[in-house]
């Protein structure tokens, strides 16, 4: 069974920083691609960042420069350092896992082909 499961969100102020963790477990295949998702209230879910079981990443537009991916396979978790963070950065955040041609699909970010979803981890950013 495939866990994945996100911690390390919080409230943090404006240009503050916070880092998520996503541990996967159950997850047997060595190929992968993993990524960070969010969802505001009243928003569509977005993609935020890949990563690929070969370090391949990929961002979306409005994080780039500020959020960095990263993993840990000896950890079977992977990151999302997020810095300067502005108040439109305020999301749900989910950790998810797909096979890895989904790090090359040029739909990463609406989420489809991502089989296993974590629970969640509630960023805020306040003024």
């Amino acid at each position: 069974q495939v866990q994945l499961v996100e911690s390390g969100g919080g409230s943090v102020q404006a240009v503050g920083s916070l880092r998520l963790s996503c541990a996967r477990s159950g997850y047997t295949y060595s190929r992968y691609c993993m990524g960070w998702f969010r969802q505001a209230p009243g928003k569509e879910r977005e993609g935020v960042a890949i990563i690929s079981n070969n370090g391949g990443t990929a961002y979306a537009d409005s994080v780039k420069g500020r959020f960095t991916v990263s993993q840990d396979n000896a950890k079977s978790t992977i990151y999302l350092q997020m810095n300067s963070l502005k108040l439109e950065d305020t999301a749900m955040y989910y950790c998810a896992a797909g096979p890895s041609l989904r790090c090359y699909s040029g739909s990463w970010r609406s989420g489809a082909g991502f089989g296993y979803w974590g629970q969640g981890t509630q960023v805020t950013v306040s003024s």
